[in-house]
């Protein structure tokens, strides 16, 4: 049992990192409506040939005050052996401003194998600070944040708005995102257009490989590849990465609510 759970450790980062791809797949913005409120999407997440968990995320309208919010809503779990031997349960919460799309308030609580997290993120502009609640430990900090920034959900949103026609292979951008107190780059890079079968049959897609921390868990730099829909919609399908023990992919599941017709 021990050698297994082992064997089977990477899975427990691979879902979170699963959970935060889906949310985050473009690059960027022009005036056409990629999202609305009333969207949903499923994924299925597999280790080798084991079928380990699901992640999913909505919109919800959110009127708070003077506000008028998104509300994103994110949740990644682990299921069946791996479940057993790795419970994983997440969710994350980001509620943004729609136009421009920048965060005000986003919430991580996590159970990734008995490793947990409750926190809090206000995001003042004005001040150019972010707040951040720590449930757990019971602090309290502040942070400096720069004026275009993103959160892990809010980037997905951000990202979507784009206009792929004039970008090319190679082409890549970077991003800011705030998490944990920090502020982080992120780089996408276009590797190639292709078709993908799905089970909503064969979608034309752009493949995107994130650049992300060797080390721990992964490879290399570039060992986790992204699938996006080659259209208006630009929702992930599907998800890949070759992992320090054995690989695994998420792909999509479900859909419903989408503004564009899909496949």
């Amino acid at each position: 049992m021990i050698s297994a759970c082992k064997k089977l450790s990477p899975m427990k980062k691979f879902l979170p990192l699963c959970v935060f791809l889906i949310y985050f797949s473009s690059f960027s913005q022009n005036n056409s409506q990629a999202f609305r409120t009333g969207e949903f999407l499923k994924y299925k997440i597999q280790y080798g040939l084991l079928n380990a968990g699901f992640a999913t995320i909505e919109l919800k309208a959110h009127n708070k005050g003077k506000d008028s919010l998104i509300h994103a809503i994110g949740k990644g779990w682990t299921t069946g052996m791996v479940g057993f031997l790795f419970s994983v349960e997440d969710r994350y919460e980001s509620f943004f401003t729609e136009n421009p799309i920048k965060p005000k308030h986003f919430v991580r609580k996590i159970n990734e194998g008995g490793y947990t997290q409750d926190k809090e993120i206000f995001f003042d502009y004005n001040t150019h600070y972010a707040k951040v609640i720590n449930h757990k430990k019971q602090t309290e900090s502040s942070h400096f944040i720069q004026n275009e920034i993103q959160d892990m959900l809010s980037s997905f949103y951000y990202m979507r708005s784009v206009d792929f026609s004039n970008l090319k292979q190679n082409d890549s951008i970077d991003i800011t995102m705030f998490m944990d107190s920090k502020m982080y780059p992120f780089r996408l890079v276009i590797m190639d257009r292709e078709p993908v079968k799905t089970k909503f049959g064969i979608v034309n897609t752009i493949k995107i490989r994130p650049i992300v921390q060797k080390g721990r868990i992964f490879k290399d730099e570039e060992n986790v590849t992204l699938w996006i829909t080659d259209d208006e919609n630009k929702i992930p399908v599907r998800i890949k990465a070759s992992l320090l023990v054995g690989s695994a992919k998420a792909e999509l599941f479900e859909f419903n609510g989408l503004v564009h017709p899909f496949p």
